[in-house]
Order: C-alpha cells, then sequence, then structure tokens
C-alpha cells in the first residue's frame, strides 16, 4: 500500500489543506523547524494511529486548538484497491475510520498500510534504557503477528493485576491464579522473541558490517528474564520463590518485563563503548532489518518514513546505507536545502518545500 494523498486538519503547524504524495519516493525539503517532520508524523498516524514521538495527541493538537483531524487515501496497485484512512481526535477521544466505518481497535490498521520510520528517537533503541529496546523488538514482532499483540496486551494486563495485588496484600489464592496467567502470556513473549531473535541475527551482522567496515561481527544477544527452555512449572516455582521479596516492595521482580537486548562483540556489550556514530548506525539498522523481516514475513512491502537520519552519516557509510535499504511501497524523505537529494530519486519522485508547514512544489 501507498499513500496517494493526505489531508490535513489543525494537526501542529500544517496548513489546512490536502497534500499529493502519489510517487515512489517523496523529498520533503526545508530548514528545521518547517513542518517536515510533522509530516511524517502525520503518515505515521495514518498508519498506526499513534506518534512515533511517543504519547503527545494533545500535543499534536495545533497551538490553540483542542482537536485535529487526518484522512489518507492509500492505495495498491497490485490488489487494485483503495482504502480512505482517517484518525480524528478531539477533547482527548481519539477515532480512527477505514472507509467510513469506525475501527474500534488500532492494531487493524497494521494490517492495511504499516510504516516503518528511521528517527532521531530510534537513537535511543542503541543508547537507551532497557525498555527501549524491548518496545523495538515487541513493534517488530507485532508487525508480523497480530497474535503477538495479544500476548502482549494480556501479558501486560495480568501483570498490572498482579503488581495490584501485591501491593495491596492479596491473598495467595488470587496471586496463584494470577501466577498462571502471568505465566502463561510470559512464555508466549519469550518464545516468539527467541524466534525474532533468530530471524533478525544473521541480518543485522551483515547488515551492520557492510555499512559501518567494523572488521567484527556486532551481534543480537537476547536474554530472557525466566529461561527459554523452562516449563511452565519451573516458572511457576520461580515466580513463587520470590513472593515474600515481591509483596514487602510491591511489584513483580521477574518475568518478560524484564527481558534484555543487548548488542554483543566478542562476549562484550558493544553499545557500552561504541562511538555516537556507531550507535546511530546501529539503530538505522534495526530499522533496515525490522523492514526486511516485515516483507520476508508478510509478502508486502512497507512505507519507510526516513526523517534527516542519513545526514548524521558521513557521505560514504551513506552511500552503502542506501544500497541497501529495503524495497518499499513508497519512501519519504526530509531534507536540508543544498543537500543533495537527487542521489535518492529512484522511479517516480515528487518533491516539495515547505516553509511555514506549507508545500510547494
Amino acid at each position: 500500500m501507498s499513500f496517494e494523498s493526505v489531508r490535513l486538519a489543525s494537526f501542529r503547524n500544517l496548513e489546512d489543506g490536502e497534500v499529493a504524495t502519489g510517487a515512489e519516493r517523496v523529498f520533503l525539503v526545508g530548514e528545521n523547524g518547517q513542518g517536515k517532520t510533522n509530516f511524517l508524523e502525520a503518515l505515521y498516524y495514518l498508519s498506526f494511529a499513534s506518534s512515533f514521538r511517543g504519547p503527545v495527541d494533545a500535543e499534536a493538537a495545533r497551538r490553540g486548538t483542542s482537536a485535529f483531524c487526518l484522512s489518507g487515501r492509500t492505495g495498491s496497485p497490485l490488489r487494485g484497491t483503495v482504502d480512505e484512512i482517517q484518525v480524528r481526535w478531539e477533547s482527548k477521544v481519539k477515532e480512527i475510520r477505514r472507509n467510513d466505518k469506525v475501527i474500534r481497535d488500532r492494531k487493524e490498521l497494521v494490517e492495511i498500510n504499516p510504516a516503518i520510520v528511521f528517527c532521531h528517537e530510534d537513537y535511543a533503541f542503541a543508547a537507551g534504557e532497557p525498555e527501549r529496546r524491548r518496545y523495538f523488538f515487541d513493534q517488530a514482532a507485532g508487525l508480523v503477528s497480530l497474535g503477538y499483540l495479544d500476548s502482549l496486551r494480556d501479558y501486560k494486563r495480568v501483570l498490572k493485576q498482579r503488581n495490584a495485588a501485591l501491593k495491596n496484600g492479596g491473598g495467595g489464592d488470587l496471586l496463584d491464579l494470577l501466577d498462571q496467567q502471568l505465566a502463561a502470556a510470559g512464555m508466549e513473549l519469550i518464545a516468539a522473541r527467541s524466534r525474532l531473535r533468530s530471524n533478525f541475527n544473521d541480518t543485522f551482522s551483515s547488515r551492520y558490517e557492510a555499512v559501518s567496515l567494523l572488521g567484527e561481527r556486532v551481534s543480537l544477544k537476547y536474554r530472557p528474564n525466566w529461561p527459554e527452555d523452562a516449563g511452565f512449572d519451573a516458572v511457576l516455582e520461580k515466580l513463587a520463590s520470590r513472593r515474600s521479596e515481591e509483596q514487602a516492595l510491591g511489584t513483580s521482580l521477574s518475568g518478560p518485563h524484564r527481558d534484555r537486548w543487548s548488542f554483543d562483540l566478542d562476549g562484550r556489550d558493544f553499545a557500552a563503548t561504541a562511538s555516537t556514530g556507531q550507535l546511530r548506525l546501529l539503530s538505522l539498522t534495526l530499522r533496515m532489518v525490522q523492514a526486511e523481516y516485515y516483507t520476508a514475513s508478510t509478502e508486502r512491502l512497507p512505507v519507510l518514513l526516513l526523517d534527516d537520519v542519513l545526514l548524521e552519516l558521513d557521505r560514504d557509510k551513506r552511500k552503502r546505507f542506501l544500497e541497501l535499504l529495503p524495497p518499499s511501497s513508497q519512501a519519504f524523505f526530509t531534507f536540508l536545502p543544498g543537500e543533495s537529494w537527487e542521489d535518492y530519486s529512484k522511479g517516480s519522485a515528487l518533491v516539495y518545500e515547505v516553509r511555514n508547514g506549507r508545500f510547494e512544489d
């Protein structure tokens, strides 16, 4: 699927109106703060009904307003289908529609027009806290399996209930029941994450080396908080063994919410000593492999959103990265004035100069 046009109303600093986007590659050129990233954010909203900047719905409404509305016309030349996706937020209420029919669950959008964004915030996947890496890999798994999203939701729901019971002095019968539910959902997550690691690892290592020319193999390491080969009873025993400590602290101390992902180089944590440039390339490579994994798993092409991130690589690395950029149904790039966007042109292209939220071709 690809975006043929996008209509904007009261979204950040972007001018109200329709922007034509019916090309294989769309280039947004302008100074910082003019609205380039805001437009990519609008596309992401139309893909997932959320922002890649975090839970910021209220901030996305134009200053002085309490609502915004986005609509996108998407098409698939191969399938001959056209969809109209609308996301409206008003007074803390979000409504999502597909062809004027209300969508009750955001996960339905994943099957329509998924986008993969390469943005500055991705740096946290390499250099940030463990939960940021878990977020990335959960997202990668959820893009190809709605069942994974269901398991993740189930686990988070039970974890919340269990933490409440631990804080409020819940009885042993209640905690025994919650332990069984937590173990069942958690073991599904660990099994899925282990499969994801296997599918990601070789591709990640080869792509990172091809761009970085480091001369050494950087691999992904997944360390589940519960042993991968542990049976259901063994997990229950582990939960029971820590119950007194957890009741004293009022929180769950073991489970997939404490899993760890790291970048391994000869048995050491590569991210701990990597340069800023190496860390940035780690995050870009994760996104590259995410796009490849999505296509390999679904036989569909994603929309790629690249927000100035290539400008942080030196010219040679940028060239090598672009040569490996996965195929997509459509790609959007942002550039500063004077940057040679022409080097990235491939197939049909649209170029917009972005000034104060306005798009001029």
